[in-house]
């Protein structure tokens, strides 16, 4: 049976590698030697996930003929990445990417604290905002006046409140996509759209595309549902997708779904363009691959007031009738997290195909957090609710980069136009024990591999936007404390704290 989900060829792989920017040798450093020096680059490729876990490599002799170096190094390079647990082989099927088994993921980091047990530390692990009140004690007032009616009923409402329905139909035709309520299912948060598209079109061992780096919890979920996940590196900095790559895995792999959070993706808070969007929309069509966008973010624009800063047409706007395209929304990142609130966008025979499995899970969502939302979005307080969060955000990003740039001044970030997140490289040390090291200095902090699949993306870690002013600046130097300990422990050669090195 094959092992790798998708190919590198040996043009782009070369190309990859003559962008990295190696570091400046130090006096009397000697130049490794050329193998090394290769193995080492694909090294930190699949680090980063810029090459996936499980990526079928190009034949030496390609890529020989595409570095322009001969094939003994090649060769040479592939031995020392399968020595080290970066490549496996087998005969006939060639040899693909991997990480060592002594690398796991990390256990903690995207959890929040309880809220009693913050003390002294800064948690950064979750990427949420208190309430923004009075909006939320307003809208649960609002809710429990029209409460009485759905009281005489047996309360369950598979499918949704219909007076919400209709109110995020009618959100999606404002905003240009003509919608039916029957076009709308009201769910448990975005986790549980998720959880029911993928429960639905996607059995145990099907194929899903998945962005590199994608939304860890998301990625969890769906290995729990037993997916065979399919990385697609994203575009360097906040370009958004590569095109290119999505053509070549839903050609190759052809998976079944395809993950993508287009507007301030998390965590990079990439926004897809709007040619990015219509490509994407017309290769799923053409593999039959069923795309699911996720606008849990779209709404968090923050520099939405500048001239010219205009959103692109939602996804779904490529696929109005909704039979490629199930665009997921949700309350938690615009609102509140407390506040599980999310729904689905799709062609009616897939909403009720959707309500019919939905019978075996959790039969529906809260009518009275339903109501809330319903009267905030009935009201005008949505739109008052969401202003007060992005005007919090935006001062907790602004604050949060100029502290990072002041402490950490080697680790590199584009600053994103919106979302919640900050995806930083690490200046060459690894995410996972910098998470593991912050815990013990009092700040959490999320590692890379979180967010990538199969321990990709050692060199990063994840900020939120979720504290500002003193707090962030605090958060700063005990993150640049934690750095140093685990920048002393690889100097010192220990096992505890130690760097990623390219």
């Amino acid at each position: 049976m094959t092992q790798w989900t998708s190919a590198v060829g040996a043009a782009q792989l070369a190309r990859q590698l003559h962008a990295q920017q190696p570091r400046p040798a130090g006096p009397g450093t000697r130049k490794p030697p050329a193998y090394r020096a290769l193995a080492d680059g694909v090294r930190l490729l699949v680090l980063e996930g810029r090459v996936p876990v499980a990526a079928r490599l190009p034949a030496e002799r390609e890529l020989a003929l595409a570095l322009s170096v001969s094939r003994t190094t090649v060769a040479a390079a592939y031995e020392a990445l399968r020595a080290e647990g970066f490549l496996e082989s087998r005969r006939g099927a060639g040899s693909w990417t991997a990480v060592p088994a002594g690398n796991p993921l990390p256990a903690r980091g995207l959890e929040p604290l309880p809220p009693d047990a913050l003390g002294s530390m800064i948690d950064l692990g979750c990427a949420a905002l208190p309430a923004p009140e009075p909006w939320l004690t307003t809208a649960v007032r609002g809710a429990l006046e029209e409460l009485p009616p759905y009281a005489h009923t047996h309360g369950d409402y598979p499918a949704g409140l219909p007076a919400l329905r209709q109110t995020i139909a009618d959100r999606y035709t404002a905003r240009g996509i003509p919608t039916m309520p029957e076009q709308i299912m009201v769910t448990t948060g975005a986790m549980g759209a998720i959880d029911a598209i993928c429960h639905l079109f996607a059995g145990r061992g099907e194929r899903v595309a998945v962005e590199s780096p994608s939304y860890a919890n998301i990625l969890q979920l769906m290995r729990e549902a037993g997916a065979r996940l399919v990385p697609v590196a994203m575009a360097e900095g906040l370009a958004g997708w590569d095109l290119p790559r999505w053509r070549q895995v839903l050609r190759d792999a052809a998976p079944r779904l395809a993950y993508v959070v287009a507007d301030f993706h998390n965590p990079t808070g990439a926004l897809a363009g709007e040619d990015q969007r219509r490509q994407l929309v017309e290769a799923a069509r053409s593999a039959g691959t069923v795309l699911v966008v996720d606008e849990t973010m779209s709404e968090l624009y923050l520099d939405g007031d500048r001239p010219g800063a205009e959103l692109p047409p939602p996804v779904c706007a490529f696929d109005p009738a909704g039979s490629t395209v199930l665009t997921v929304g949700s309350a938690s990142k615009a609102f509140w997290a407390g506040m599980r609130i999310g729904w689905v966008r799709a062609a009616p025979e897939v909403i009720r195909s959707l309500v019919s499995a939905r019978a075996y899970a959790d039969l529906g969502t809260p009518v009275l957090e339903q109501l809330a939302i319903n009267w905030l979005m009935g009201t005008g307080g949505w739109e008052q609710a969401v202003g007060i969060r992005r005007a919090q955000a935006r001062e907790n990003r602004d604050a949060l980069v100029a502290a990072v740039r002041r402490e950490l001044p080697s680790w590199e970030f584009d600053v994103p136009r919106g979302g919640l997140t900050l995806w930083v490289r690490t200046g060459g040390l690894s995410g996972s024990r910098i998470a593991e090291v912050g815990e013990r200095v009092g700040v959490r902090v999320p590692g890379g591999p979180r967010f990538g699949v199969d321990g990709a993306f050692e060199g990063y870690v994840r900020l939120p936007f979720t504290v500002g002013g003193p707090v962030a600046d605090e958060a700063a130097v005990r993150l640049a404390a934690a750095a140093r300990l685990v920048e002393s422990g690889a100097r010192a050669g220990t096992d505890a704290p130690r760097t990623f090195v390219a």
